[in-house]
């Protein structure tokens, strides 16, 4: 890479002023799971899965290189153009995507995967567990890719669609989510939408809603954790977000609207 430019890229939270450009490679802290990551994402192409990176090295100085992929990534403030109808639909194509090839994929089970952000009940297929804005590639108004597995566990796929409807949809109180999404949104219809994208089966949108309200609870519990710990993103983050009112405000209102959910997403 020696004669190539170096491009700092936004990185997310936990990566923010690590992630770098050459080229058509992008070099960035390695997770500790990134051995059994590298063989995974192989392995997910192999059985068709092209929309994520390819790993190209892993070095010994706690850093690894995968191929860039091209495209938009949407940060906050979120951008109009990240809430179009075609783009949530596109989010849950992508989302199903990355599930028929996990499945066929099996876990390896001597891998102390990462619990953070994983699903609590478990499961035999590797999830994301971080399908947020930041970590989805868009081409055309479209999900085209996905990038960032550092918080891959295994769970069910359901436990997924969770987690990505917390942030697409997004499934936050509409104080909460004026304060990071530009556009208002019908949380109903788009709760829908996304479960359409991804052809979610009946019995899993009846479950869903009680889902994604134990997911925002882990996500919490994940905040909470850094916090306590004394990391100055997240401690940050907090207090710029409306600290812990916000999120008993977020689960309250999950919770009041239950019901309306589940019958959006089964009538």
């Amino acid at each position: 890479m020696k004669g190539r430019r170096r491009e700092a890229l936004a990185g997310g939270m936990m990566n923010a002023g690590g992630v770098l450009r050459w080229g058509a490679v992008v070099e960035r802290p390695a997770p500790p799971t990134a051995r059994a990551l590298h063989a995974h994402l192989r392995a997910l192409k192999e059985h068709g899965f092209d929309a994520a990176p390819t790993p190209v090295h892993l070095g010994t100085d706690g850093r690894e290189q995968l191929t860039f992929i091209p495209g938009e990534v949407a940060l906050p403030p979120f951008p109009s153009w990240m809430m179009t109808p075609t783009a949530l639909r596109s989010v849950g194509v992508l989302l199903r995507r990355l599930h028929e090839a996990a499945a066929a994929v099996p876990v390896d089970t001597s891998v102390e995967w990462p619990r953070d952000l994983a699903d609590p009940q478990g499961g035999t297929m590797l999830c994301h567990n971080d399908v947020c804005p930041e970590n989805v590639v868009f081409r055309d108004g479209r999900a085209a890719a996905l990038i960032d597995f550092d918080l891959a566990a295994p769970g069910r796929p359901l436990w997924d669609v969770a987690m990505t409807a917390r942030y697409w949809v997004p499934m936050l109180d509409p104080a909460s989510a004026a304060a990071l999404y530009t556009v208002g949104s019908d949380a109903c219809t788009r709760l829908r939408i996304l479960a359409d994208g991804y052809r979610l089966a009946r019995r899993e949108r009846a479950e869903l809603p009680a889902v994604i309200e134990q997911a925002t609870e882990t996500c919490r519990a994940f905040v909470a954790d850094r916090v306590a710990h004394g990391d100055p993103v997240y401690v940050d983050a907090l207090a710029e977000r409306g600290g812990w009112e916000r999120w008993d405000r977020i689960q309250a209102w999950l919770v009041a609207h239950r019901d309306m959910f589940t019958a959006a997403l089964t009538e």
